[in-house]
């Protein structure tokens, strides 16, 4: 089955601080430092934009696949993508139910809103080896000093597609606390050369929020099937703030989204022209999670396979 899952999937498999394309980014007059930099002048005035340097990469953890980029971002453009959150209309996250808890504010992007978010969201691609038609536009979020020390919930998507990854941009350095908590990872211990860890961060795998760096787990297994050890949280500050941004990568594109390719009265439907010819060679039955879906996955073919089943 593995040659009929879109392209991104099997390269979304694979290590990305293995292999890396070169990014196109938009023309402009360009000049190259020694730092694996770009300075594309913009209206006479220089920008600093980071191209993808796979050096910077180290695999976290490998169940769930978890993968920190330092340095991904400039300090210009962590300060750019929080000053758009403050020129934009703010408004608080829903409470989380278990812990309730909210960010101080959130900010809902536009893909390619200006010049610089285009190039970041350029840069994450090419990182990630997802493509941007896949994804939602950034959410930058703030959170204040909060009480406990308890797990609070994460940044939701509420999209309704089945999620395959999500990155996580820190846009400031906090003083105490902010981790992102990995509860049911393999690894249990934090690096001790990583500075002190709050109480909540100790439960579990954690990462600190450092300016400029960025997270990618994939919420999915390379054969589909849903990674419960992706489930991420958040440690409370405890002191100083935390920016940062979110964005979630899902299965399928999200642009010029059709509700079905075919349905039938009971409402099971086809999402890909070749489900039929898919259920007749027996994938149904060889890759169920794929085809049928699970609690957590809608399949692709359910339609076909019920066929494939009463035939």
């Amino acid at each position: 089955m593995a040659s009929l899952l879109p392209i991104y999937l099997i390269l979304a498999s694979l290590s990305p601080i293995s292999t890396y394309s070169s990014l196109s980014y938009r023309k402009g007059l360009r000049t190259k430092d020694d730092n694996n930099q770009e300075f594309i002048g913009q209206g006479g005035r220089a920008h600093q934009v980071l191209k993808v340097n796979p050096s910077r990469v180290i695999q976290l953890s490998r169940h769930p696949r978890v993968f920190l980029y330092r340095g991904f971002l400039s300090n210009e453009e962590c300060d750019h993508l929080i000053s758009l959150a403050h020129g934009e209309s703010e408004k608080p996250l829903q409470k989380d139910h278990e812990s309730g808890s909210f960010a101080d504010s959130v900010t809902a992007l536009t893909k390619g809103k200006d010049e610089i978010v285009g190039w970041v969201e350029e840069r994450i691609s090419g990182w990630t080896f997802l493509p941007e038609e896949n994804s939602q536009g950034m959410q930058i979020l703030q959170y204040k000093p909060e009480l406990g020390n308890q797990h609070l919930g994460y940044y939701g998507d509420k999209s309704g597609e089945p999620l395959m990854a999500t990155v996580i941009l820190y846009l400031s350095n906090v003083t105490e606390g902010g981790e992102t908590l990995f509860p049911e990872s393999e690894n249990k211990h934090n690096p001790s050369n990583e500075g002190a860890f709050s109480d909540c961060a100790k439960t579990g795998y954690a990462v600190k929020p450092v300016k400029g760096n960025a997270l990618l787990f994939f919420n999915l297994q390379p054969n589909t099937v849903p990674d419960k050890r992706s489930s991420s949280a958040r440690c409370p500050v405890l002191r100083g703030e935390k920016w940062c941004a979110t964005k979630f990568f899902h299965i399928r594109s999200l642009e010029n989204k059709k509700v079905s390719v075919d349905s039938d009265d009971n409402g099971c439907t086809d999402e890909d022209d070749n489900c039929f010819q898919w259920a007749a060679m027996g994938e149904c039955q060889k890759n169920p999670v794929y085809m049928i879906g699970t609690p957590d996955y809608y399949g692709t073919c359910r339609k076909s396979c019920k066929l494939s089943d009463s035939s």
